[in-house]
C-alpha cells in the first residue's frame, strides 16, 4: 500500500484495506487511521449489524457508491469475520483511487 493510503492500484482495479464497525449508526467512510502495526485502513462504519453478511454487503455497497461503481465490482477477498477486511474493486485504478482520495479529503474536512 501507499505510504499513509491504504489502497493500491493495481492493473485491473484496486485493493483496498478497511477497518468496519457495524451498528456504526450510519453508512459512512470516516477517513484514514493507522493500525498499532503501522498499517493504514480506511474507517468505515455501517448500520448494519455483523449477522450473517449484512454488514460486508453494507460495506461492499457503501465502497461502490463512494467510487460510483456497481457493488457487484467490489470484492470482499479477506478478512469475512474480521473487523479489518480487504476489497478488491474493479475498474480504472487511477480513477478509483482519486474518488477514495476525495472522500478521505471530504471525511476529514
Amino acid at each position: 500500500m501507499a505510504a499513509g493510503r491504504p489502497w493500491r492500484i493495481e492493473a485491473d482495479g484496486l485493493t483496498l484495506l478497511v477497518r468496519l464497525t457495524p451498528k456504526g449508526g450510519r453508512d459512512a467512510v470516516d477517513g484514514i487511521e493507522q493500525l498499532a502495526d503501522g498499517t493504514h485502513v480506511l474507517r468505515a462504519r455501517v448500520r448494519a449489524a455483523a449477522h450473517e453478511g449484512a454488514a460486508n454487503a453494507a460495506l461492499q455497497k457503501l465502497i461502490a457508491d463512494v467510487v460510483s461503481v456497481a457493488p457487484r465490482r467490489v470484492e470482499l477477498v479477506a478478512g469475512l469475520t474480521a473487523r479489518t477486511k480487504r476489497l478488491k474493486i474493479a475498474g480504472d485504478g487511477t480513477k478509483l483511487a482519486a474518488a477514495l482520495a476525495m472522500q478521505v479529503d471530504e471525511a476529514t474536512a
